[in-house]
Parts: structure tokens; sequence; C-alpha cells
């Protein structure tokens, strides 16, 4: 495990009159993600017509792992919403693992400088 989790914060906007059917897929996405070995946190949080979905993973291959689990569910919240912003988090070695299958989606890039975890 990397010392640091990656994170990825994507967020959303609803498209106008979307935001209920949104709320209700919300629910789907937690129960598929909780089956996966390497999430470490995942919780959706709103702003308006914003969907924020905070989430984070042991290392690159977890987020390979989730993205490849929730993508149906992925594809039809795109039907609903923009995918307005995508930030990814973590160790530059793991970034570094995610900037090929990642490039389409165009997601700024935070590198971890320095910090500490509290994890046991």
């Amino acid at each position: 495990m990397s010392s640091s989790p990656v994170s990825i914060h994507p967020y959303f906007k609803a498209h106008p009159g979307k935001l209920k059917e949104i709320k209700a897929l919300l629910p789907e996405f937690v129960k598929k993600s909780a089956t996966e070995e390497k999430i470490l946190q995942y919780d959706f949080t709103l702003h308006g017509e914003e969907i924020f979905c905070r989430e984070s993973y042991q290392d690159a291959a977890g987020v390979l792992a989730h993205l490849s689990n929730v993508r149906d569910l992925l594809d039809k919240m795109l039907t609903m919403a923009d995918l307005i912003r995508l930030e990814l988090h973590g160790p530059a070695e793991e970034l570094e693992a995610l900037r090929e299958p990642l490039a389409s989606l165009h997601p700024a890039w935070f590198a971890l400088e320095c910090g500490m975890d509290t994890r046991s």
C-alpha cells in the first residue's frame, strides 16, 4: 500500500430537472463501490445542482478497479450531468500510473508534496 492514498475528486453539474434522478442513483454507486478491496472512502455531497464525490483508494490500481466497477453507473450519470471538473491527488508515482488511462477525462493532477497519515 502507498504511504498516501490516491483520491479522485469529480464534480458534476446536473442537467436541468435531473437532480432527483441523480440523487436516486447515488446509493447505487455506494452499494457497488462497497464491494471493492482497495477503497478507503466514498461519499457524495451536494451544493445546489453540483454533485461532488469524495473518494480515495489505496493506490492507482484501486482507482482503476473502481472505475471499471462503476462504469455502467457512471455512463448513466453522464446522461444526466456533466463532469465539470476532475482532480486526482496522490503520490507522483501513483498518479503517473493513471495518466494514460485517464487522459481522456482531462483531470487536474495534484502530486503529494508533504503531509501525514494518521491511519494505523
